[in-house]
C-alpha cells in the first residue's frame, strides 16, 4: 500500500509540472515531455520483452540495421555488407563515426559480443546463431558470420523492431550473462540515459548524445534512415491515473501520451490542440500466457479445455469499447492480415460459449482444484482490462483463482521467476504484442517450444520447434503458408497461450509536435513548434 501511495504521489507532482529537486535546466533547453504506458522497471532490452524497455532501448542503443514500414532491413550502424556466392559468409562493415556514450569507439568486437548475448535470448536470434558456425571480428570495422547454411534473413534478424531488438553495447557489458540484467546503460544511440535522475515509478530522463552521428542518406521510416535529434532532453513522467494524464496533455504540461485509455479517446478527439494516431498498424494481439512448469497448466488437456471458454469480443470490448473499428476478434496464433493468418483450428473459438461444458472438461482432464496465481497489471489499462476478464473467466470455469494485482513493472519482474506459484512464482499472466512480433515464426516468442530457453512460461513442444525449423528451410511462400497452418493446428492442440483478440492502440500528442514516425514511440526526427 505504501508503494502504491508513493507512486500516485510522485505522479501527481509530475503532472502539476513540479521538477525533481536539484535539476536546473539551461535557458532555451528544448525538452519533450512524454507519458509512457508504464514505469520503466527493467533497463536491459535483451533481458525483457516489455515494450517500455524496447522504447527505452531504441533511445540509448543503436542497431546494425533498421527496419522500414515494409519490414525491410536497411543499414543503420552498418555501412555495407558482402555476401559470398554460396550465402554462407557475411561481412558487415561498420560506418565511420560510431561512438559509445563513454567516449570509446564502437568496435566490431563490441558488436560480436552484443550479437552473441542477444542471440541467446531472442527467438529470431536463436535461429540465426543456430545457423552460425563462427561469429568473429577480423578487424575493428568488420563483423564476420561464417554460416553452416545460408541464412538470407540475417539483416532482418539484426534489424528487427519486434522484441527483442539487437542492441549494440560495449563488449564489457555485452559479456554479461544474458539471463542477468545489465544495469549500466552505455550505448551508442542518439540519447544518453540519465541514471542520476531516475525516480522509480515516477520519472525517467534522457539527454541528447552530442557524439551521435546520424547515418547519411535514406528517408526516416520506422527505424530506417537518419536519426536526427531535435531535443536536448526527453523526460518520461509516469502518470498512472488516466484522468490526470489527460489533464497534463490538455494543459500543455505534457507533449505526448503514449497510450490514452479508450474511454477518454472521444474527449481527446474533441481537443483541437491534440493529434490522435495509431502508430502501429499491425495491431496488438492479446494473450493469456500459461506457466507450464507447474500444475495444472503443465497438462495440455487443461489448457485446451479453456479454449472453449474464450469469447474474444468480451476481452476486446473491455479494452477498447463497443466500437469494432478499434479491435478484432476471430484472431488465431498469427494476426489477421499477416502472411500466415488462416482459419485452421478456429472453430474452437466460434459459436456460443458453454462454461458448464468447460468445467466438466477440466475435471475430466485432471484439474484437482489447484490454486491458480493470476497476475494482473494495475497500472496498464489495456492489460488490466484483459486480466480482469481473464480472471473472471477462469473463476467461472470452476478454477481456484488467486488474483494478484500489481503494477506492470512488478509483473515484468515476477514473470521471469521459475519458483513454484506458492513461493513467489505464477501460473498465468496477460500481455499483448505488436502484430509484427507475430507475423512469422521467426520472432513469435509465444510459439517457441524450446523449454528452458523459451519465453516466460517455458513450454517444451518439440513439434512446434520442428515446424519452426521447417519454416526457415521452406523453399517458397506457398510452403511457408502450409507450414504456418500446421503450426496453428499444433498450437490449438497444445496451447502455449490463449489468443484473446487484437486491438489498435491510439496515441495522443500536441499538434505542436511534428515528425512522429510510425511503428512505435521514437524520439528522433520529432520537432516541436514554439
Amino acid at each position: 500500500m505504501k508503494r502504491r501511495t508513493l507512486l500516485h504521489a510522485g505522479a501527481a507532482a509530475l503532472a502539476t509540472g513540479l521538477a525533481k529537486p536539484g535539476i536546473v535546466r539551461a535557458a532555451g533547453t528544448r525538452v519533450l515531455k512524454f507519458i509512457p504506458q508504464a514505469d520503466l522497471a527493467v533497463l536491459d532490452p535483451v533481458w525483457t520483452t516489455a515494450y517500455i524497455t524496447r522504447t527505452h532501448g531504441m533511445m540509448v542503443f543503436d542497431t546494425l540495421f533498421g527496419s522500414n514500414a515494409k519490414f525491410e532491413p536497411t543499414p543503420q550502424m552498418v555501412e555495407g555488407t558482402q555476401t559470398s556466392a554460396d550465402g554462407k559468409e557475411w561481412k558487415l562493415t561498420l560506418r565511420d563515426g560510431l561512438k559509445f556514450h563513454d567516449g570509446t569507439p564502437v568496435l566490431a568486437r563490441d558488436c560480436v559480443a552484443s550479437i552473441q548475448r542477444w542471440g541467446k535470448r531472442d527467438a529470431f536470434g536463436q535461429a540465426l546463431m543456430a545457423a552460425t558456425d563462427e561469429l568473429s571480428a577480423p578487424d575493428d570495422k568488420t563483423i564476420r558470420f561464417q554460416l553452416k547454411q545460408p541464412f538470407p534473413l540475417l539483416p532482418t534478424a539484426l534489424g528487427k523492431v519486434a522484441v527483442t531488438i539487437c542492441p549494440m553495447m560495449p563488449e564489457r557489458l555485452a559479456k554479461t550473462d544474458p539471463f542477468t540484467q545489465v544495469t549500466e546503460m552505455v550505448g551508442s544511440g542518439p540519447y544518453r540515459f540519465k541514471a542520476d535522475e531516475r525516480v522509480p515509478g515516477a520519472k525517467v530522463a534522457y539527454e541528447r548524445f552530442e557524439g551521435y552521428v546520424p547515418r547519411t542518406g535514406g528517408t526516416p521510416d520506422w527505424t530506417s534512415g537518419p536519426k536526427v535529434v531535435n531535443f536536448d532532453r526527453v523526460e518520461w513522467n509516469v502518470i498512472p491515473d488516466a484522468a490526470t494524464a489527460m489533464g497534463a496533455l490538455q494543459n500543455g504540461e505534457a507533449d505526448w501520451w503514449e497510450q490514452p485509455t479508450f474511454d477518454l479517446v472521444p474527449l481527446l478527439r474533441k481537443t483541437s490542440s491534440l493529434t490522435l494516431d495509431v502508430l502501429d498498424p499491425t495491431g496488438l494481439p492479446a494473450m493469456m500466457r500459461f506457466n507450464q512448469l507447474f500444475p495444472p497448466f503443465d497438462n495440455p488437456a487443461i489448457r485446451r479445455a479453456l479454449m472453449g471458454a474464450v469469447d474474444q469480443s468480451d476481452y476486446m470490448i473491455a479494452v477498447a469499447g463497443t466500437d469494432p473499428s478499434g479491435w478484432k476478434d476471430k484472431v488465431g496464433f498469427f494476426p489477421p492480415g499477416s502472411p500466415l493468418a488462416s482459419d485452421v483450428g478456429m472453430k474452437v473459438l466460434e459459436g456460443p460459449r458453454d462454461l458448464d461444458k468447460v468445467k466438466k472438461e477440466l475435471i475430466a482432464a485432471g484439474y484437482k482444484n489447484e490454486k491458480i496465481v493470476v497476475m494482473v497489471a494495475s497500472d496498464f489499462p489495456a492489460l488490466n482490462a484483459v486480466g480482469q476478464v481473464g480472471a473472471d473467466m477462469l473463476q467461472k470455469c470452476g478454477m481456484n483463482v488467486d488474483v494478484q494485482i500489481t503494477d506492470w513493472g512488478s509483473v515484468v519482474q515476477r514473470r521471469s521467476s521459475r519458483k513454484p506459484p506458492a513461493e513467489g512464482g505464477w501460473n498465468v499472466f496477460f500481455t499483448s504484442f505488436g502484430g509484427i512480433d507475430q507475423y512469422t515464426p521467426a520472432g513469435h516468442l509465444g510459439l517457441r517450444g524450446n523449454g528452458d530457453n523459451a519465453w516466460f512460461g517455458w513450454p517444451t513442444e518439440p513439434k512446434l520447434e520442428e515446424l519452426r525449423n521447417a519454416w526457415f528451410a521452406a523453399p517458397d511462400v506457398a510452403t511457408q503458408k502450409k507450414i504456418g497452418e500446421q503450426i496453428q493446428a499444433e498450437a490449438f492442440e497444445n496451447p502455449p497461450y490463449l489468443p484473446l483478440g487484437e486491438y489498435f492502440q491510439p496515441t495522443a500528442y500536441s499538434k505542436a509536435i511534428t515528425g512522429v514516425l510510425k511503428g512505435m514511440p521514437l524520439f528522433w526526427n520529432v520537432t516541436k513548434a514554439g
